[in-house]
């Protein structure tokens, strides 16, 4: 076997070991940090209401938390949640960014409200239901929704792309009239789509309100289009 002449073993794996660490380019470190402080900042403005906390409110996984959550169920505070445990970096980031060293920690509209101890002090002195938001009922939600304009459209799938025969049909009719109308995905929301049924007493989908009233389903605005082009 012939050796290659000039190859110093211990000298080659110096500069092997050199050269393929890559080299950090300058500024690097800064954009990620930039790119970690937008990160938290999106996730404190996730919701009005944000509670980071260990674990979720079905299953806290610590005592604080697990007390903050009841905190909120008792006063029907409206909130979401992010679970720290489940990132590393957002839980270390969202100490140092907002300087507050303990979990849990409550965020209303993006500003630090603090930890379980200051929720109990809103909640012992009455101003926790005026930090927090409060929980919408789904008669008042529901009644919001088809109160969002004049002409709502209840339906599977959207303007864009409808999701049932039925509710593609009603959007033609609609189109053909100009009537300026809006739409809501009820395949996008459970709870709207069975409290609806309900709430108007109508059990089928799509349903068309106008001015917040029940117009019908697909059979009567058929009958309406119809009469208006006679």
């Amino acid at each position: 076997m012939k050796l290659v002449d000039g190859a110093h073993a211990p000298e080659l794996t110096k500069k092997v070991q050199r050269h393929s660490s890559a080299a950090v380019p300058m500024g690097m470190g800064v954009a990620a940090k930039e790119d970690l402080n937008e990160r938290l900042k999106k996730l404190v403005n996730a919701a009005p209401c944000m509670l980071f906390m260990k674990g979720s409110p079905q299953e806290p996984r610590c005592g604080f938390s697990r007390q903050i959550v009841e905190l909120f169920k008792q006063h029907s505070i409206q909130y979401s949640s992010f679970d720290i445990l489940s990132d590393e970096e957002v839980r270390q980031g969202l100490k140092t960014f907002f300087n507050w060293p303990t979990y849990p920690q409550v965020y209303v509209n993006g500003e630090l409200v603090g930890g379980l101890d200051i929720v109990k002090e809103l909640a012992e002195s009455g101003e926790l239901e005026n930090t927090c938001p409060k929980t919408i009922t789904l008669e008042n939600r529901l009644k919001s929704l088809i109160n969002k304009n004049n002409v709502m459209l209840f339906m599977k799938g959207n303007k864009e792309m409808a999701k049932c025969g039925f509710s593609r049909q009603i959007l033609e009719m609609l189109n053909s009239t100009g009537v300026e109308y809006d739409t809501f995905d009820i395949l996008q929301d459970e709870e709207v789509r069975q409290g609806l049924k309900t709430f108007s007493n109508w059990p089928t989908y799509p349903q068309l309100y106008v001015k917040g009233e029940l117009i019908g389903g697909h059979d009567i605005v058929k009958v309406f289009h119809q009469s208006f082009y006679i």
